[in-house]
């Protein structure tokens, strides 16, 4: 296995990441994403995601919510949508037709149900472009693991500890970043373990640990947010490991500014989101 020394995330390797932005460009130069998002019970997951991608300087969001046999979730995301444009998924046709994505987010509060899962084993073979798996997505995927070995385009997944688990069948071990680095490799994945220090690992070999955020973060929601920006970033051209290892700086550094206005046990994930322009503000000012 190869893997390489673990490198700290900082402000200025992020800075030297991020695509520059055009002062003629339109909303088709800064990438579109489709998310597939959202269940009865879980609606503000695609809200943070798509509110997130936004904040993240995506030029479209499409999102997407089941509604299968009812659409009470796609009507309650629908009526709280302003940037991003919503639309009900009855079949993988109309997630996959709707348009032409520069990446795509599979995952965010989606459930279970055997309906959402032959949904996302259709809808993931035939993603061509970067995808970012995040929660129900991993967990319908550690069921069938060759769907994921079998992508020819980029995947990055963002398991907590319990999701890491059921890709695995074990907890990390107390060598995290070795375990990440092999799971990369393994499946020629982008893996985002995330918890205290995120670590960004590449089927390459590169480890990066992340340098920010605070356990005022430890709220659901979160990771909905994280998986919308680092998807935001993809879009816009950012190579994946990069993407991923910026995201996960960018989402900490915002949970940091969250905690200095709120405190830690005040802050919410929607105060990420709002955060998400201090923080692009600091950077481009030095770049």
């Amino acid at each position: 296995m190869k893997q390489n020394a673990v490198c700290d995330v900082t402000e200025a390797l992020v800075r030297g990441w991020l695509p520059a932005r055009p002062a003629d460009g339109h909303k088709g130069t800064f990438g579109k994403v489709n998310l597939l998002s959202g269940s009865v019970g879980y609606t503000g997951a695609p809200l943070l995601a798509s509110r997130a991608a936004v904040r993240g300087g995506c030029g479209l969001v499409f999102l997407g919510v089941p509604a299968f046999a009812e659409d009470t979730a796609y009507r309650i995301v629908a009526g709280s949508c302003v940037e991003a444009m919503p639309y009900p998924v009855r079949s993988a046709a109309d997630f996959l037709g709707k348009t032409a994505p520069d990446a795509a987010l599979v995952g965010p509060g989606l459930g279970q149900s055997p309906e959402t899962e032959a949904l996302v084993l259709e809808v993931l073979p035939r993603l061509n472009c970067p995808v970012v798996v995040d929660a129900d997505g991993i967990n319908i995927l550690s069921r069938h693991i060759s769907v994921l070995d079998g992508r020819d385009a980029p995947t990055v997944l963002t398991p907590h500890d319990g999701e890491f688990q059921r890709l695995t069948g074990r907890l990390p071990g107390p060598d995290r970043a070795a375990e990440a680095a092999a799971f990369a490799q393994a499946h020629g994945c982008v893996l985002v373990l995330k918890g205290h220090r995120t670590l960004t690992a590449a089927p390459d070999g590169r480890l990066y640990r992340n340098t920010t955020g605070n356990d005022g973060m430890a709220k659901g929601g979160s990771g909905d947010v994280l998986a919308g920006l680092l998807t935001s970033l993809l879009a816009q051209g950012m190579e994946p490991t990069e993407a991923a290892a910026a995201a996960v700086w960018v989402h900490g550094r915002a949970g940091d500014l969250a905690a200095e206005r709120y405190g830690h046990r005040g802050m919410t994930p929607s105060d990420l989101i709002a955060a998400l322009p201090m923080v692009w503000r600091t950077l481009e000012a030095h770049a």
